[in-house]
């Protein structure tokens, strides 16, 4: 019998798990398809890391993001456990070599995306890999109904058909009920799965929300007051810049981060907040996914979410040390109005998507009937005033695109240079001869990359022109010209945003969309919107507020959010609590009814003395609040 709690102190210094970690742990091990909803920084990887190095074989790690996937393997290496990852921008050799270390080599782990799975090579190699389990990490981009779906996904339960028996486990920080239901449907688990759900409750996270005059003074008071590290999470890029100013103006040390810069700036950004060198960082939501990081002391959303899954998440950040943390929504009441009015602005009719479709492809000069798998570097902003098109229907029309599979569009890319000689040895012999000022650039190539006469490589032009001694842009121009002398086929470094076609341009008078899929995913994002604009409004508790809509009744009232602070200094007189208890009782026997609505009944006392009111009910079981704010059916005292 494998001892697990040995295999977590070898490699992870620890004598106990986690709360359910032990649970998921098992479970896998006992072959069952799992469903893992641990909240951030709730030690998801090792539910899948640790029985997978406690059996024989690799786990599958099927995972989203590139940087994700590069922090978990770098993660794993230097633990000495052997892992692999295999993602955009590799070449066909690298990604090959990479397979077959997988079939015979001693790793224990290979991350992929899901656009992998289906590719002909991948499929070639994956009888010959000894899996011994498939990790889904952020399992809830497969359902439709979820705040951030990803149509590869999808292609996950083909994996079925190739390695029955194997089983599943699908991990996720947030996920309501009906996605749970979406996420163990779309991935074929079996009858006899198992779910496990870690409670949301964040016991030393204080949840606030404000209203200030100000948001600018507001944001400086937060960080005077609170000292550590912390993060300010913004709609718009050049909000995260305005932000940086102002804290900088206030002598508080801060950078700014976004899919915008290049991946060098990038990592330099992260890498400088991690080490505290950095204190705060503002940044849009292109930030935090798969950061270890746990002493964020602070997390501030200068901005309303979309979702409360993103918001739970993103606050979820601070904190991860279990000491006291801090989670802000700044407001102002018009952005509310605009949270509504995006049901509409996010789902653009079919004929503007097909108008964007149709600038698109003229914008790539691309021909009827072609396309397929090939990446286009886009300026968006170039492309909106170049076609005059508004830039909420030209984002949120390339959202649909990408979720009806027409193209992937990424805007954090960093696809590296490739190259593959196009001559055979003995002509390139004869063109060395000929050619002594490119002779040194050729022998750095064919020295430095397997492989490179047979298949594209990926090229590293700063570690080659290290290498041959030489300035990189110098490097350049010689690579262009061996390409125009026909010696070599190169694709420079690529660091700006990427459209990549996944099917063949079709002529526009044949371009169709699933409009009912789309209508039922419009439904499921004004029910998370709704959800949203209750959590800022309501009076209850906040943390009870998101256990509530991700089903998790067991979460009582927090004591340290916003809400529940200010309702110690209420007081409610026993004459005041009997009528308004009593007019709840009369109204809630009728009917459910919204809270807004039932304040209006009870317009006689103040609001927050009938919140107090509503809060003990609740508390006591005698009423049930939904997420949306419905005030539900009178249980009796």
């Amino acid at each position: 019998m494998v001892n697990t709690i040995d295999i977590l102190k070898q490699y992870w210094g620890h004598d106990a798990f986690r709360p359910l970690q032990g649970d998921i742990i098992n479970s896998v091990l006992e072959g069952k398809d799992t469903l893992a909803l641990l909240p951030t920084g709730g030690g998801k990887s090792i539910c899948f890391q640790l029985p997978s190095l406690a059996k024989e074989g690799l786990c599958l790690v099927i995972s989203p993001l590139i940087a994700l996937m590069r922090d978990q393997v770098e993660g794993l290496k230097k633990k000495g456990i052997p892992a692999l990852s295999i993602h955009s921008g590799m070449s066909f050799f690298e990604v090959k070599r990479t397979l077959e270390n997988a079939v015979h080599g001693n790793f224990k782990f290979l991350y992929v995306s899901p656009e992998r799975l289906e590719t002909n090579l991948f499929l070639e190699f994956l009888p010959g890999i000894n899996i011994n389990l498939i990790a889904v990490d952020e399992a809830h981009c497969v359902s439709q109904w979820g705040y951030d779906f990803r149509p590869p996904y999808l292609r996950i339960a083909v994996l079925r058909d190739h390695l029955p028996g194997i089983p599943m486990l699908a991990l996720t920080a947030s996920a309501t009920r009906e996605v749970q239901d979406d996420i163990c449907d779309k991935l074929a688990f079996s009858k006899n799965h198992k779910r496990f759900q870690k409670s949301f409750e964040r016991p030393n996270l204080s949840y606030s929300v404000f209203t200030p005059s100000s948001k600018q003074n507001k944001l400086i008071e937060v960080f005077k007051n609170v000292q550590g590290s912390g993060i300010v999470y913004c709609k718009s890029r050049k909000r995260t810049k305005e932000i940086v100013d102002l804290l900088i103006l206030n002598k508080i040390n801060a950078d700014f981060y976004h899919a915008g810069l290049t991946n060098i700036e990038r990592i330099k950004k992260q890498e400088s907040w991690i080490k505290n060198e950095t204190r705060i960082i503002a940044c849009t939501n292109a930030f935090g996914m798969g950061i270890d990081k746990s002493n964020v002391r602070t997390v501030v959303h200068y901005d309303v979410p979309d979702a409360l899954e993103s918001y739970y998440q993103e606050a979820g950040r601070a904190g991860r040390d279990d000491k006291k943390a801090y989670a802000v929504l700044l407001f102002h009441q018009s952005e509310l109005n605009d949270l509504e009015k995006q049901c509409v602005v996010r789902y653009p009719s079919f004929e503007e998507v097909k108008n964007v479709y149709k600038a698109l492809v003229n914008y790539l000069q691309l021909p009827s009937g072609s396309g397929e798998g090939i990446y286009f570097d886009f300026d968006i902003n170039d492309f909106i005033k170049k076609f005059k098109l508004n830039i909420y229907t030209v984002n949120y029309s390339l959202k649909i695109l990408e979720q009806e599979e027409f193209i992937t569009y990424n805007e954090q890319v960093f696809l590296p240079a490739t190259v593959v000689f196009c001559c055979d040895k003995r002509h390139l012999e004869d063109f060395q001869k000929t050619h002594a000022d490119l002779e040194q650039v050729i022998k750095g190539l064919l020295r430095s990359y397997e492989g490179i006469f047979d298949y594209p490589s990926s090229i590293h032009e700063n570690h080659l022109a290290g290498f041959i001694k030489k300035e990189l842009n110098d490097l350049k121009s010689d690579l262009k010209k061996l390409e125009q002398f026909g010696v070599i086929e190169y694709h420079p470094q690529k660091d700006k945003p990427q459209i990549q076609f996944l099917k063949n341009r079709v002529n526009v008078a044949d371009f169709t969309i699933n409009q009912n899929n789309l209508s039922k995913r419009k439904i499921a994002f004004e029910k998370r919107v709704k959800a949203m604009i209750s959590y800022v409004n309501t009076k209850a508790c906040r943390s009870k507020t998101i256990g509530n809509y991700f089903n998790d009744i067991s979460i009582k009232p927090c004591g340290i959010c916003d809400n529940c602070i200010n309702e110690k200094t209420i007081v409610v007189s026993k004459a005041e609590f009997e009528n308004i208890v009593m007019i709840i009782e009369k109204i809630t026997a009728k009917a459910p009814i919204l809270s807004e609505l039932l304040l209006k009944s009870l317009a006689s006392f103040k609001k927050e003395k009938v919140w107090k009111v509503l809060n003990y009910l609740q508390a006591e079981n005698k009423i049930s609040i939904t997420e949306d704010g419905l005030v539900a059916k009178w249980k009796g005292l």
